[in-house]
């Protein structure tokens, strides 16, 4: 029984997840939006937050969690100068999931998956 196994296999091996969610994560980072299918979309949100969490701790171990995730020079100056700020108001949440419907070849349900804005503050 799988009881209290939190994730999802994605019909892959350990190591071919891991790959698949640093590359998923760090062309979300990059372009701020991807298309994938409903199940890489729920897993790559909870890798995400993750990620944008402990940048936001700042300090050089921050730094160094993130370059073991995360392999791009350019994606992560972009997350500790541009997402980190953007997010210092957030307390989680930093992405979103928006259904897309079914991908026509395979009847895939097909999500985008955002980063979210800056918290709005009401009065």
């Amino acid at each position: 029984m799988r009881e209290g196994r939190a994730g999802r296999k994605l019909g892959r091996t350990t190591s071919g997840r891991k790959a698949l969610l640093i590359s998923l994560a760090t062309a979300l980072f990059r372009h701020e939006q991807i298309i994938t299918t409903e199940a890489k979309a729920k897993e790559l949100r909870r890798f995400a937050e993750k990620v944008i969490t402990r940048a936001k701790k700042g300090g050089l171990n921050s730094f160094r969690e993130v370059n073991k995730e995360i392999k791009d020079k350019e994606v992560i100056n972009k997350i500790f100068e541009t997402l980190v700020p953007r997010f210092k108001e957030r307390e989680g949440g930093y992405t979103k999931i928006i259904k897309l419907g079914y991908r026509q070849g395979d009847r895939a349900r097909v999500d985008l998956v955002k980063l979210c804005g800056p918290l709005e503050k009401s009065d």
